[in-house]
């Protein structure tokens, strides 16, 4: 399938990337900072590559100094030990933590079939990558880029600042814009989950006051101050809503019951019904992985 290539700021290019996954075709994409330094954050997963290389080849893009990996799930990394052998010159900047997984993916690949299942066959395995093409995004600065460590979806969450925007992952949630400017925003939550973490790297950016900011599903916004400030209190809602029912659920429907009290009561999930039924499965799925998470943080406070 041929990807779609959205000029979105001043040689900023969103490249949206379509797994063989019915449901998906706007949720997964690369983003392209033409620099200097050339860059490109996030690669997709292992599945998308090629459309990715035939995005690229389309833009003239001959050469890469740094491939940008805000997190190491397959949907945002799978496709990077593809893309930096196509890219003989460029690091992969990560966090230090995800480095030795990148090595040697046998464990985050074990681990993301346990997790995801068929989901993680369709996105396919990650190849490893040579260790001296590695970079810790520890400390990370570089002609305007800049790492900021952001855990919180995952141990090994970093986000990116550039002239441009802020590349912001999963840090910030999934956040769309639906028909009639309604928005949809959902907590990225999944096991294990620590509430205090994920605060601490959002009060992090917001102290920054970034301007635009790319959301990793999905899109560029533009007043990303906002959006973090309310990502913030949606996440103190979910705390609230699920500490006044603790136990008012058998184990076994808890994550059925919170997803069915959620959508009717948090107003940031409002319009869950704009979106196509195969969209709305997979919302479904990952709002209930994000509830999950959540459920293991009150349970253990």
């Amino acid at each position: 399938m041929k990807p779609l290539i959205n000029a979105v700021a001043d040689g900023v290019y969103q490249i949206n990337l379509t797994p063989p996954i019915d449901g998906f075709e706007d949720f997964i994409s690369a983003w392209l900072v033409m620099g200097p330094p050339p860059a490109l954050v996030d690669v997709g997963p292992a599945a998308t590559g090629p459309q990715l290389l035939r995005a690229l080849e389309a833009l003239g893009i001959a050469r890469l100094d740094y491939l940008l990996l805000t997190h190491i799930h397959l949907d945002h990394a799978g496709a990077a030990g593809r893309i930096a052998a196509r890219f003989p010159a460029a690091k992969v900047v990560c966090h230090p933590k995800a480095i030795p997984h990148l090595v040697d993916p046998t464990r985050l690949w074990e681990g993301s079939r346990k997790v995801l299942g068929a989901l993680a066959d369709a996105y396919g395995p990650i190849a490893p990558l040579p260790a001296e093409r590695l970079v810790s995004a520890d400390g990370f600065a570089e002609e305007g880029l800049e790492a900021v460590p952001t855990p919180g979806h995952a141990v090994h969450h970093v986000s990116f600042f550039s002239p441009a925007a802020l590349f912001a992952g999963e840090a910030c949630g999934v956040h769309y814009t639906l028909a009639g400017g309604r928005e949809y925003m959902r907590p990225a939550t999944p096991p294990a989950f620590f509430m205090d973490t994920a605060l601490a790297s959002i009060d992090a950016l917001i102290a920054r006051a970034p301007g635009p900011m790319v959301v990793g599903h999905f899109g560029m916004k533009p007043d990303g101050l906002a959006l973090l400030r309310r990502h913030r209190a949606q996440l103190l809602f979910w705390e609230r809503w699920m500490n006044a029912r603790t136990g008012a659920f058998a184990p076994e429907e808890a994550v059925e019951r919170c997803a069915q009290g959620l959508l009717a009561e948090d107003p940031l999930l409002g319009a869950f019904g704009l979106f196509p039924e195969p969209a709305r499965e997979r919302e479904r799925y990952f709002l209930k992985n994000s509830i999950s998470g959540f459920l293991g943080w009150v349970a253990g406070n």
